[in-house]
């Protein structure tokens, strides 16, 4: 099968049934500076000459990298659609959304966490993407706010996690992973960057930052290994010029691996099915109950639902690996363990029982990304997360006592 043909099927694969399925991906790495914006970019062109429709979301608000790597010129406003979204800019078949564009290249951006979030929810949310197979979102190095903010408004089909070969790398890299984890995001893969040097005259291989570490993780957690991308003094040339590696050296070491790369993630997905994401049913209104359940495979996740439903004793939940729970609207609201609940240091419950009337009853129902959801309750209280384990742990009304 040639390359033309390969890509070829990758596109078709990706849009079956018609309408494709979007894809939304999150690039992470535990610490800045292993090349995690030069990888999304070049992943990101190359699913373009698939053929495949793709988006990129620079969600490091502090460090916008992405248009400047792209060639796209920052500090041109947007244009706006009719219906008042923003219109990404393009360049080599992607479609781009950037701090970088709202801002000077001087321009500090001087934000506190929760208008950062805002920004990223309005770069993933209020953008006119159009039709896309892929989403890829460039996440700032870490495990904070814009990582739990992703998880939890968005259903993320998995991550990749770049990482350098050396020691203190890795083990940064392994607290992303574990991060991702608890809050069900698929791994789909990890990328070891800067991987080694390749003399230009003589070929010789030089390993500067050690070798195969990103390797031997993957395989210590079960976790696919993408590829490992070499040094090579064009990525950084392509980089500064605006010009991709996998199109200015599209036969390079680098450029071949980073088609590799894109190759893997189009040909499948680790996410593990569930409930359809995302939802928001408003009770108190009877609209919006995800009433499509997912295929019932028993043996599967006991914290993965397939389907909800709720009534006047509770919440019912079915999880893939076939048991039927029903949760009491009291034994929810008693449960909640956001801060005004339950103490944060020792987590001892503070809410007073007695305060939680016997009627009580949610009256919003959302999804929090691929791991758990939210609910507003009759008393006005809002503020809890209940994960998919949490529940599952929560214990079954029996329906005769009610």
């Amino acid at each position: 099968m040639t390359q033309q043909d390969t890509n070829a099927k990758a596109a078709e694969s990706s849009q079956q049934g018609g309408k494709s399925e979007r894809k939304l991906i999150a690039i992470s790495s535990g610490k800045g500076g292993v090349g995690k914006s030069t990888v999304t970019t070049n992943i990101a062109v190359a699913l373009a000459q698939m053929g495949l429709k793709v988006g990129v979301v620079d969600a490091d608000i502090y460090g916008p990298s992405i248009p400047g790597m792209l060639g796209i010129a920052g500090n041109r406003p947007p244009a706006m659609s009719p219906d008042k979204k923003v219109i990404p800019a393009q360049a080599f078949g992607v479609k781009v959304m950037s701090m970088a564009m709202l801002s000077d290249d001087d321009s500090p951006a001087i934000l506190r966490g929760p208008m950062v979030t805002k920004y990223l929810q309005m770069f993933v949310a209020q953008v006119e993407w159009g039709e896309l197979d892929v989403l890829l979102l460039d996440l700032p190095p870490g495990t904070g706010d814009i990582q739990l903010t992703l998880a939890q408004a968005f259903p993320l089909t998995g991550a990749v996690v770049v990482s350098t070969p050396q020691d203190v790398s890795l083990k940064i890299a392994r607290r992303g992973l574990r991060m991702m984890q608890q809050v069900n995001v698929p791994i789909l893969g990890i990328v070891e960057n800067m991987s080694g040097f390749a003399c230009g005259s003589c070929g010789e291989v030089t390993h500067i930052f050690s070798k195969g570490g990103g390797e031997a993780i993957a395989r210590e957690i079960g976790m696919p290994f993408l590829g490992a991308v070499p040094i090579e003094p064009e990525i950084v040339d392509s980089g500064d010029a605006g010009k991709p590696m996998v199109i200015a050296h599209p036969n390079s070491a680098a450029a071949l691996v980073y088609v590799k790369i894109a190759e893997a993630l189009v040909g499948g997905s680790s996410a593990r099915g569930g409930l359809a994401l995302p939802f928001d049913w408003h009770v108190s209104e009877g609209t919006g109950q995800p009433t499509e359940a997912a295929p019932l495979s028993y043996g599967g996740a006991a914290d993965v639902p397939v389907s909800l439903d709720h009534d006047e004793i509770g919440l019912m939940i079915r999880w893939q690996d076939g048991y039927e729970q029903t949760i009491g609207s009291r034994d929810l609201r008693l449960n909640c363990r956001c801060a005004a609940c339950r103490d944060e240091m020792s987590g001892a419950a503070i809410l007073d029982p007695s305060s939680v009337p016997q009627s009580i009853t949610p009256t919003r129902i959302w999804s929090l990304g691929n791991y758990g959801l939210g609910l507003a309750f009759s008393d006005g209280h809002s503020t809890g997360i209940y994960t998919f384990k949490a529940l599952r742990a929560m214990q079954s009304v029996e329906v005769e006592d009610v």
